[in-house]
């Protein structure tokens, strides 16, 4: 299974994973259900819900015999493919409301970037004199 990340549409923060710098995330449908992640592991799931799986189900893909894994593909594909979709909103804040806005995905993919590296290092080596 790949990792994925996104940039939250109200701050514009990348979505760390539990190896960067943690920060709660809300995902959010089209109905108002919402989902909190606390800890993101980098594989799109927030509040144990998965994000693939949400996509799909906004999208009235239907499921069709389909186990989760074949399901949560069909939400990658459309999520990566040529057709409109409705998707959920990832935001930082708990107020902030469904808005059909095609998630951005992370140029780093909620790893740390270098410079963000370079100062844990230098704070280790502090840490060790």
């Amino acid at each position: 299974m790949g990792q994925f990340s996104w940039i939250t549409s109200d701050t514009r923060k990348s979505i760390c994973n539990v190896e960067g710098h943690r920060e709660t995330v809300f995902m959010t449908d089209n109905k108002g259900n919402q989902w909190q992640e606390d800890e993101y592991e980098g594989y799109g799931v927030f509040g144990g819900k998965d994000y693939y799986v949400l996509l799909a189900e906004m999208n009235d893909i239907p499921r069709d015999g389909m186990d989760d894994d074949m399901y949560r593909s069909a939400g990658i594909d459309l999520f990566f493919g040529e057709k409109a979709f409705i998707s959920p909103s990832l935001n930082s804040s708990k107020s902030a409301k469904w808005k059909n806005t095609h998630n951005e995905s992370c140029p780093d993919q909620g790893w740390l970037t270098e410079d963000e590296y370079d100062e844990d290092e230098d704070e280790d080596e502090e840490e060790e004199w």
